[in-house]
């Protein structure tokens, strides 16, 4: 029985805060008590028009979070809440929600749309709720129902669709949701706010229609509806239509041909003349089919010898009109668009689509677009000099370097010299032209550059001034440099062409990132991020001096920011900012003088300040410093090697801190990898401190709150164990093998039709491999026979992995390396077992057949060691 609870719901909002406490203190407890009674109570009140309208609303936001979470743990627990659920109870609440799809409130309907879904999303695939979809199509097929509970059916519908799979309702049921959602954007029968759900819930449910849009006849109607449906008089319905063709545009590309003329006129209509956010989605269709044919051309098989595209080849047949359609739009700028990098209007839209048309027709772009540059780079109006700017920048991706360079090379002085333009977006956009040039014409490694040795000095000269403009045309000036120095990196000797303006750059970016007039820390994180790639790609047997100078600054700044005065949370934000690219500079200087024994003193004789700044760091306890500061101490423990050790009494406890961060799993993940750079710099001295980081590995990996991805990095982690502390690692194999055998059982029974679930099975094998590898390598001289009970379990799960066409190559490496140490540590214990293994010849033939020179030579030696045990 439902309980009156519209006190403490409206108790709970009150601006007394001793009222509101009181009230949710009630509503928790009641919630604790009686779970199924306190749903069923939310559910009878936000069904009850007699109610208020501020207790319905709550009501139905904690019926919502009862059901959901963003986090996948707590969302768990929610679906076994309910699911433990008495099913009368249930079917009194989901009753009272079907109800409310008819309140006379819109915002009692909306909300129960949604808790309906949330309960279908947990309930569809498990078969249960059958009736659903029949209930909701009956609200729609009755003649006498009012608009608006056809208006919250249609909602519902939608939601649902959006919450369940395609494989969780059989056709008969797809057929009839179609039928009822595209009767609903009718023109003749509905009002406007039962069109606009339709429409809204076509988008969501075309995923399911695949079997619809398979047949002409009912392809044709749906098409036809959709188009009519976008040229409807209500800007919203007809941005909701065009959303719908963005995603068939995705989804039903191959069955387009005969739609595009419309597509075509329909889309340049709502480009030239229609509302912003109509035209936004009318040009994100042709986005979507480059989006399409792109992906299609990188998947195009050479082999089949099919000389034509492997599309329709629409973005080329439409070229001639969709170009200049395009660059129409990109005179339509927002005086302050330059000032924001999130704003999205129509010229951003339309110099996107250029740049995916680009890259989709390659060189026929070119002609359409150079004489809109020409002519219009040179006008008074900054518009239409900023949109000829964009439209070559635009199209830089795509086309050969053979067709660019000419173009680039006659147009480069040009740009250098816009960089000094009267107007801030002429130069904010020929700053990032300038970038795009660098990154995809710039390469002296791969033999071309549009860069001479003659030029570079005024290339360098005009950004470091340009560095000292406003700083959204600073922050693009470092993205230039940052493009520019990476294409000098492993070029031979050109390479040496920038060392001498390294020591201009350095003090350059480190006055940008001292910059005030940022307003907000980007152009600091530009400046920071540039001086990191610049040191990255120097040459160090020229520059390793200037570098070595480098250090101490970046070390004194770093040590000023513990000198911050913290009053607020934003204070204590920026100081975290400035830590996390402080240690980031740190960690690449420390790589950067630790590549060479030449310059790996300089880091010994500074190793003990930096960790002492290192470890103040952390006691200012920020996630993203922790994060930076970790990765750095990562490549000092690299650099110091065994010399390391004396740090560990010191450190240990924020390696513990980083072990348990569950919440901030990217700190727990990175914290695991610096533990593999500890073992490997200290071996067995890290030997004492094993007992406790073993046993936090473990709860890591026994806990269900800690996020999936950091799981197989631990792994790898007690392969780096074994490998330094060799028979020491013996009393932990108990737990450790386990946890292994088990997650190899969990890949086994991964579902393969979820590229994410395949991508992290990767990880996991390779990771469960590289642990296998580590634990054997440590044993091998000591005690072999530890492995001897695992190594069946071992084979199996090889044998399995090899038989799996998904598997990336790194899992092959894994498993095929993990096979030669078995059979080189366990030696002929194992002679038995492998006679019993049919699987691998067949394997290591197909390895040794392979493209990937370290695959076969792996294939080479594990085949070797096989051999070896076979005759022993």
């Amino acid at each position: 029985m439902a309980m009156e609870i519209t006190q403490f719901l409206l108790a709970a909002q009150s601006a007394d805060a001793k009222v509101r406490t009181e009230a949710e203190a009630s509503l928790r407890q009641f919630q604790e008590q009686n779970m199924p009674v306190f749903l069923l109570s939310l559910s009878v009140e936000l069904s009850n028009d007699d109610k208020p309208v501020e207790s319905r609303r709550l009501a139905g936001i904690v019926l919502k979070n009862s059901l959901d979470a963003k986090d996948a743990i707590r969302k768990e627990q929610l679906v076994q809440q309910w699911m433990a659920i008495d099913i009368s109870i249930k079917s009194q609440i989901k009753d009272s929600l079907l109800r409310t799809l008819g309140s006379s409130v819109p915002e009692a309907r909306h909300t129960a749309a949604q808790v309906i879904a949330k309960i279908a999303s947990i309930e569809i695939p498990r078969k249960q709720w059958p009736e659903l979809i029949g209930s909701l199509l009956n609200n729609m097929t009755q003649k006498d129902k009012p608009a608006a509970l056809k208006q919250a059916t249609l909602e519902a519908l939608g939601y649902v669709c959006e919450e369940i799979s395609h494989q969780d309702l059989v056709q008969d049921e797809v057929n009839a949701v179609l039928t009822a959602v595209v009767q609903g954007m009718n023109l003749a029968e509905h009002g406007p706010e039962v069109r606009l759900a339709a429409t809204k819930a076509l988008y969501n449910a075309l995923e399911f229609a695949q079997t619809n849009f398979e047949n002409e006849m009912e392809r044709d109607y749906i098409m036809k509806v959709v188009c009519d449906t976008a040229m409807s008089k209500e800007v919203e319905i007809r941005q909701a239509a065009f959303e719908c063709l963005v995603a068939i545009a995705s989804a039903y590309y191959e069955v387009l041909e005969p739609y595009m003329q419309t597509l075509f006129q329909l889309t340049s209509n709502a480009v030239k003349g229609d509302e912003e956010t109509v035209a936004l989605q009318a040009i994100e269709f042709w986005s979507s089919i480059c989006d399409e044919e792109i992906e299609l051309q990188e998947f195009e098989s050479p082999e089949s010898g099919d000389s034509g595209p492997p599309h329709s080849g629409f973005i080329e047949k439409a070229l001639p009109s969709l170009v200049p359609l395009l660059l129409e739009t990109l005179l339509k700028q927002e005086e302050d668009q330059d000032q924001d990098d999130t704003i999205w209007n129509i010229s951003m839209a339309g110099g996107t689509c250029l740049g995916l048309v680009a890259r989709t027709v390659g060189d026929a772009i070119v002609p359409l677009v150079m004489p809109f540059v020409e002519s219009n780079i040179l006008k008074p109006d900054w518009r239409c000099r900023e949109a000829a700017t964009y439209a070559f920048g635009s199209i830089l991706e795509g086309p050969t370097v053979e067709k660019l360079s000419p173009l680039v090379q006659a147009g480069l002085d040009f740009l250098l010299n816009a960089m000094k333009d009267g107007n801030n977006h002429v130069k904010d956009t020929t700053a990032w032209t300038l970038s795009r040039i660098f990154e995809l014409l710039h390469s002296p490694a791969c033999g071309f550059s549009i860069i001479s040795p003659e030029n570079l000095k005024r290339v360098v000269g005009v950004l470091l001034e340009s560095i000292k403009d406003a700083p959204n045309v600073a922050e693009k000036v470092c993205g230039a440099i940052y493009y520019l120095v990476q294409g000098y990196e492993d070029a031979g000797p050109s390479a040496s062409l920038w060392s001498p303006y390294l020591t201009d750059i350095i003090s350059c970016l480190i006055s940008t990132a001292d910059r005030t007039d940022g307003g907000d820390s980007k152009l600091r994180s530009s400046a920071y991020e540039t001086l990191n790639e610049v040191v990255r790609c120097s040459n160090i047997a020229e520059t390793s001096s200037i570098i070595a100078q480098l250090l101490p600054v970046i070390m004194n700044k770093l040590g000023q920011t513990m000198d911050i005065q913290i009053v607020s949370s934003d204070d204590r934000e920026k100081q975290g900012d400035l830590q996390a690219s402080l240690c980031g500079v740190l960690q690449v200087i420390i790589q950067k003088l630790s590549s060479t024994d030449e310059t790996k003193t300089i880091i010994l004789q500074a190793a003990d300040q930096i960790m002492l700044l290192f470890l103040k760091v952390f006691g200012c306890r920020s996630s993203t410093v922790h994060e930076e500061a970790m990765l750095a101490i990562g490549a000092l423990a690299y650099a110091t090697g065994s010399q390391f050790e004396k740090y560990m009494p010191e450190f240990y406890k924020y390696l513990e801190m980083g072990l348990q961060n569950f919440e901030e799993y990217q700190v727990c993940g990175i914290t695991v990898g610096v533990v593999g750079d500890i073992c490997r710099a200290l071996d067995d001295k890290v030997l004492p401190y094993c007992d406790g980081i073993m046993g936090l590995l473990l709860k890591d990996l026994a806990s269900s709150e800690l996020h999936r991805s950091v799981k197989p990095p631990i792994f790898s982690c007690f392969g780096d164990i074994a490998l330094a502390i060799g028979e020491h690692f013996e009393k932990y194999v108990p737990y450790a093998l386990p946890m292994m055998q088990g997650a190899a059982e969990i890949c086994a029974k991964m579902e393969t039709a979820d590229e994410e679930m395949v991508d992290y099975g990767n990880q996991l094998r390779r990771s469960i491999f590289e642990a296998y590898s580590g634990i054997l390598q440590g044993f091998k001289t000591v005690k072999p026979d530890v492995m001897l009970p695992y190594a069946q379990h071992l084979l199996k799960f090889i044998e399995l992995v090899s038989r799996d066409n998904q598997r990336d190559e790194s899992v092959t490496k894994a498993a095929v390396a993990v096979m030669g140490d078995l059979a080189d540590a366990l030696g002929s214990n194992i002679k038995l077992l492998l006679k019993d293994c049919l699987f691998y010849d067949e394997f290591l033939c197909e390895c040794l057949r392979s493209d990937d020179e370290q695959l076969k030579e792996t294939a080479g030696w594990t085949q070797g060691m096989i051999q070896r045990v076979m005759v022993l």
